[in-house]
């Protein structure tokens, strides 16, 4: 497979290791920020478009200041996420609240922020009615049960989705809400996770629209804009080609032209975008501690599901550079693992690798979403720093490495610690 392109080489690394030990996740700060200029531009075109980042990819302080300077707001799912955001300056239509199962707290959390309110269910509209009070801005997350390109291992298909509301109970939830005072709408889909294919939201805008003619005729409402949400993957494999943005842009751009203007419509468009906005430019740097010859040949990393699940829950590729020997041939096939006390902590199997030492660099690519951010403590295990790599070369500390203090601190209660 051919090798990706890394912004930083051996020498740099192990430059950075001297001052925070592997593992630790390094984020580029030059192609976040080139990525997100490219999408501005692919959307131009439309009038009060927005980038509303889902803080759930990477909730790191560093990051989301990064991409609030950029213009960017900020697609929140739980109260710490509001209260980051907060924390940031970022508040009011700054925030999309997108929640599910959502408590009464972060209804009324959210409120107070000011931010939009995408609800997820008809009977949240009575709930927010009463727990925080319908505000003159919001959203319904709509779900039509099926859609042609509907189903992958991290969304599953849309039927069995626990989130949005099929089409008759989200225009029931717009009556209510204009009832209620509501006066400003907005419509919210995310059909699809991680898709390469640049037709999908041209398709969910022109769904969309239909939804909006039908929310104008049947509820009585004007649909002031449509959240495209995310959805738009990342060649996670060296073969895979990245998605063009620009041509998704103009694809959209079409459909907007032919089906909104023609009928009076003029939604503001806004994106959720997570992964494709960081992914890519993320990574997570680790060093071979052990080298394993039984049924099998296995590296052993001194990182672990705990810093990386995908692989372990999706079985998910990531591609692995080791450093320094990018061009060497891969004459070797390892299983790449954590230490863990299970079986599934494995960054990748069967993996053709050059042949590989102990105190070698392997850099996972790939893991600037969902990585970090879904870590966990199992085996006791401590998460790792985050670095970002600023464009003059230099390196900042966004977050530290745990402690054993950091672990111990929900047991101040027993005096044990």
């Amino acid at each position: 497979m051919p090798s990706q392109h890394l912004p930083f080489d051996l020498d740099r690394i192990r430059a950075i290791a001297a001052d925070y030990p592997t593992p630790f996740y390094l984020y580029d700060a030059a192609g976040i920020r080139s990525c997100v200029r490219a999408l501005q531009a692919a959307f131009a075109w439309n009038e009060g478009f927005r980038e509303y980042f889902a803080v759930k990819a990477t909730p790191t302080p560093g990051i989301l200041t990064l991409l609030r300077d950029l213009g960017c707001g900020a697609d929140c799912a739980s109260m710490t996420e509001l209260m980051l955001c907060e924390r940031l300056g970022i508040t009011g239509k700054g925030i999309m609240f997108s929640s599910n199962d959502t408590p009464a707290a972060e209804f009324e959390y959210a409120r107070k922020l000011g931010a939009i309110i995408n609800l997820d269910d008809l009977t949240h509209v009575d709930y927010l009615a009463a727990h925080g009070g319908i505000p003159e801005t919001v959203c319904c997350r709509y779900n039509p049960g099926h859609f042609s390109l509907d189903k992958n291992a991290i969304m599953g298909n849309l039927h069995d989705s626990k989130f949005g509301m099929p089409k008759e109970q989200l225009l029931e939830a717009l009556r209510r809400l204009k009832a209620l005072g509501a006066k400003e709408f907005g419509l919210h889909a995310m059909l699809i996770s991680c898709s390469l294919e640049e037709a999908y939201y041209p398709m969910l805008l022109e769904e969309l629209l239909g939804l909006a003619l039908e929310a104008r005729e049947k509820s009585g409402v004007e649909i002031s804009f449509l959240d495209l949400s995310g959805g738009i993957g990342i060649p996670y494999r060296p073969e895979q080609a990245p998605v063009d943005i620009a041509a998704i842009g103009e694809a959209t751009r079409e459909v907007y032209e032919r089906l909104a203007l023609p009928n009076g419509l003029h939604p503001r468009l806004y994106t959720e975008l997570g992964r494709y906005i960081t992914g890519p430019y993320g990574y997570l740097v680790s060093t071979v501690l052990h080298e394993k010859n039984t049924h099998k040949h296995y590296l052993g990393l001194d990182a672990s599901a705990c810093d990386l699940m995908r692989p372990a829950i999706y079985g998910a590729y990531h591609h692995i550079t080791i450093l320094g020997k990018e061009n060497a041939p891969l004459a070797q096939v390892y299983d790449v693992t954590g230490s863990l006390c299970e079986n599934n902590d494995k960054f990748a199997v069967d993996r053709h690798l050059p042949a590989v030492e102990i105190g070698d660099i392997a850099v996972i690519h790939d893991a600037g979403a969902h990585g970090r951010s879904m870590g966990y403590n199992y085996n006791g295990k401590l998460r790792c720093a985050e670095l970002l790599l600023n464009e003059d070369g230099s390196v900042r500390l966004l977050r530290r490495a745990e402690t054993p203090k950091d672990y111990f601190s929900t047991l101040d209660c027993t005096g044990l610690f």
